[in-house]
């Protein structure tokens, strides 16, 4: 699988998580999304508007990549959130809908991506004023990680919820290939 490929596959996955992650949380009340778990972000809310925070503050960051990708036009004019724990949507079905917003430029963006894209040095600066210069292939793989890794802890408080999202590996969503 070349890596254009691969980044593909990350954003369908992402995508497709991201709406198993929300069907599931709907099935909890606004108290319940809201409530203090004891999680890093607090709530289930609290950890879903943070994935929403980190992906356009890393989508805002994309923009300054040379080769200028028209499917991050949507995210450009945001504003920049102002902390990683900010609640951008206490509702539920706002943030969701920022989200498939969001999940949309995610999957545009690794339409349009090449390997030459891939292969550039990407320079950014940290939420901590930070600058930093790694290839843009290794910063997609982060960005993607990360989102795996909050949802892992989504999954968890909606399970100790009585909520089961189901099936989640991206084995699952990795397409067989031949078999000789």
């Amino acid at each position: 699988m070349s890596l254009v490929s691969h980044v593909r596959l990350m954003a369908s996955y992402n995508e497709w998580m991201n709406g198993q992650v929300y069907a599931a949380a709907r099935r909890l009340s606004d108290e319940a999304l809201a409530l203090d778990r004891q999680a890093f972000f607090g709530s289930i809310l609290g950890t879903l508007n943070h994935l929403v925070v980190a992906d356009t503050i890393w989508l805002k960051r994309f923009c300054t990549h040379p080769a200028e990708f028209g499917a991050l036009a949507a995210v450009a004019d945001l504003p920049m959130p102002a902390a990683l724990d900010q609640i951008l949507f206490p509702d539920i079905r706002a943030l969701q809908a920022q989200r498939q917003m969001l999940d949309g430029v995610i999957t545009a963006l690794a339409a349009e991506v090449t390997g030459v894209d891939l292969d550039q040095v990407f320079r950014y600066t940290n939420t901590k004023g930070v600058p930093a210069a790694k290839h843009f292939f290794s910063v997609l793989m982060h960005f993607f990680n990360h989102q795996t890794h909050h949802r892992g802890q989504v999954t968890t408080l909606l399970f100790q919820a009585g909520v089961d999202v189901g099936v989640t590996d991206l084995i699952s969503r990795i397409p067989n290939e031949e078999m000789n």
